[in-house]
């Protein structure tokens, strides 16, 4: 029998709905009413060949088709998280939650992992000078991909005798990609010393929280210690939730203090 009890996770998760939902509605009036927070946008530039008739061939043509408010889509990133988490309250949506969880799945968990990270790696990539949108969309795709198979994993194993690690090691992968590209954006630039200090804070914080959602899971599935328990493993996932998220969002909000 687990110690922590469906009751505690209702109001953990209620706790934490509210926790995101403050700091969100703090965000998003700190991005609506201070000028130099509320002017911080970035641009998404759309890359196309166009035929040059003076040197008579193909050339690269960029477009900036808008400029992102940084601080507000902050803000949405957190509404996303409390949303899931007013959600799992609901007392018809809870027994459906409760009985998932005693069969060592939870599908709200990727789902709400699949929009919301994949926001905070978008604005980090944007932040290392990736604007193209053909690439954000990559990175946005292959982030949420990585979340699915995080669910996949967890679906998959319903069926089996001995835990099968593929969609892990699947996602794990795809989970890479994007931070390759970061990293290409990086260290092409040679220019490091020109990076905003709170660049490199939320770049390292979101890869040690990053690789801390798969630890957790592979405890879970190894069953060391408390992990044992899936009911453990779940409340992990929320408090990792809400610390990497907090700490993630506040790092690249003091981000929009940087001139552009």
């Amino acid at each position: 029998m687990s110690k922590i009890t469906f009751s505690y996770l209702r109001k953990f998760n209620g706790a934490m709905g509210v926790l995101h939902f403050m700091q969100g509605a703090i965000m998003l009036w700190l991005g609506l009413t201070l000028s130099n927070i509320k002017d911080f946008k970035l641009p998404i530039n759309t890359s196309y060949l166009k035929f040059d008739e003076i040197i008579q061939r193909l050339v690269l043509q960029t477009n900036e088709i808008t400029r992102l408010p940084i601080a507000t889509i902050l803000a949405s990133f957190l509404f996303l998280s409390a949303l899931a988490h007013f959600i799992i309250v609901l007392p018809s949506v809870n027994k459906i939650y409760n009985k998932n969880l005693e069969r060592g799945i939870n599908y709200f968990r990727w789902f709400e992992y699949a929009l919301s990270s994949s926001i905070m790696i978008a604005l980090i990539a944007m932040f290392f000078g990736i604007y193209d949108l053909s690439s954000l969309i990559l990175i946005i795709g292959l982030n949420a991909t990585m979340n699915m198979l995080g669910l996949l994993m967890e679906l998959h194993n319903q069926t089996t005798k001995q835990t099968s690690w593929i969609s892990f090691w699947i996602g794990s992968f795809a989970g890479l990609i994007p931070w390759i590209v970061v990293l290409i954006h990086f260290f092409g630039s040679g220019e490091w010393g020109e990076i905003p200090w709170f660049v490199y804070l939320a770049l390292g914080s979101y890869f040690i929280f990053f690789n801390l959602f798969p630890a957790n899971m592979y405890l879970q599935y190894k069953k060391v210690g408390p992990w044992q328990d899936y009911l453990y493993g779940e409340r992990a996932y929320i408090i990792l939730s809400l610390v990497a998220k907090s700490i993630l969002a506040w790092l690249v909000f003091g981000g929009t203090l940087q001139p552009v």
